[in-house]
């Protein structure tokens, strides 16, 4: 079976990492890179032993698939014109600047055919994905995103370049419709906002509280999950998932034999016993495990992991906040 052949635009800290995982992909030749930076080009083709394309023209020529990672503002433009050739996009996130763009670029694959993911990557994250063998349905969600200060992707604020992450995660688990948004953030060192907080409602009643920050001390990406009878703790940065579960029985050993009994409560004459759970994780590079996954889909002609609808969607939310946000400052300013 022949590979696919895949090229990446956008050679910057992420694009550096896409390349080079393109070379371990099974079913996947990196064939080339582009950038308008021609001597980072240079330098990371070396590398590679692949080439430098010097237009995104000569990308679509010699591609069947690429990785779009370069300045969320050149997102649409280069998107839009893969698509058009039907090439194959894998684009990182945010899918584009705007949600407008996003909704026309959604257009134009579906007239075209073509398969699009993006590159919501905590999707592939080993601690979320160990979830699934769980009756997850939150009532209450508490999200926590913190990064230390880095020069790079500041050309987006904190909403768009990591709360996108978690809008995208919340979206993925509570499957309902958004009802209501409350925002309110603080630009520090850039002139978007660098730390912000969102507290999401939606229609089936479960509620998520988002907090983001590129400005911390040290990083944290934490994600608890509140439901009936269930606790889960997700510690994403360091692939980590500690459950607390409450049981009418006691725990089977067979279905949980790592189990640890906490003890019992009395509800109604009818003891309930608390259980702690911590699985086994096995590490995996996440950004590896959706590069598979997109060549899987072009491979067998199915739905990406990560459509461009779920992604526009959370552009969509992301610009509510960022509207909220510059409302609640444009008030403050005020008083």
């Amino acid at each position: 079976m022949s590979k696919v052949k895949v090229s990446v635009v956008g050679v910057g800290h992420l694009g550096k990492i896409h390349a080079k995982l393109w070379k371990t992909i099974e079913n996947a030749e990196l064939v080339g890179i582009y950038d308008v930076n021609e001597n980072a080009s240079k330098a990371i083709a070396k590398e590679l032993n692949c080439r430098v394309f010097s237009s995104i023209d000569e990308v679509i020529k010699n591609s069947d698939a690429v990785t779009i990672s370069s300045d969320t503002k050149t997102h649409f433009s280069i998107a839009k014109k893969m698509i058009e050739n039907n090439i194959h996009s894998f684009i990182e996130k945010p899918i584009t600047s705007n949600y407008k763009e996003s909704q026309k670029l959604l257009e134009i694959a579906n007239k075209n055919k073509v398969l699009v993911q993006v590159g919501h990557v905590e999707r592939f994250n080993p601690a979320l994905t160990a979830l699934k063998e769980h009756n997850l349905q939150p009532l209450f969600i508490e999200v926590h995103r913190l990064s230390q200060f880095k020069t790079r992707a500041t050309d987006v604020s904190v909403i768009h370049d990591l709360m996108i992450h978690d809008i995208d995660i919340i979206l993925w688990l509570v499957k309902s419709k958004v009802q209501k948004i409350e925002a309110n953030g603080v630009a520090i060192l850039t002139e978007t906002p660098d730390i912000a907080n969102a507290r999401i409602t939606f229609e089936n009643g479960a509620i998520a509280n988002l907090t983001a920050s590129r400005i911390s001390a040290s990083p944290m990406r934490k994600l608890r999950i509140f439901q009936k009878n269930a606790y889960f703790s997700i510690d994403l940065g360091n692939q980590q998932v500690d459950i607390f579960k409450l049981l009418n029985e006691e725990p089977d050993p067979e279905k949980y034999p790592l189990a640890f009994n906490l003890g019992s409560i009395l509800e109604t004459n009818n003891p309930k016993n608390i259980i702690y759970l911590k699985p086994a994780i096995m590490k995996l590079n996440a950004i590896q495990e959706e590069q598979k996954s997109f060549i899987n889909s072009i491979k067998n002609n199915i739905q990406t992991a990560v459509t461009a609808k779920e992604a526009a969607e959370a552009v969509r939310i992301a610009e509510i906040i960022t509207n909220k946000i510059a409302k609640y400052n444009k008030n403050i300013l005020q008083l």
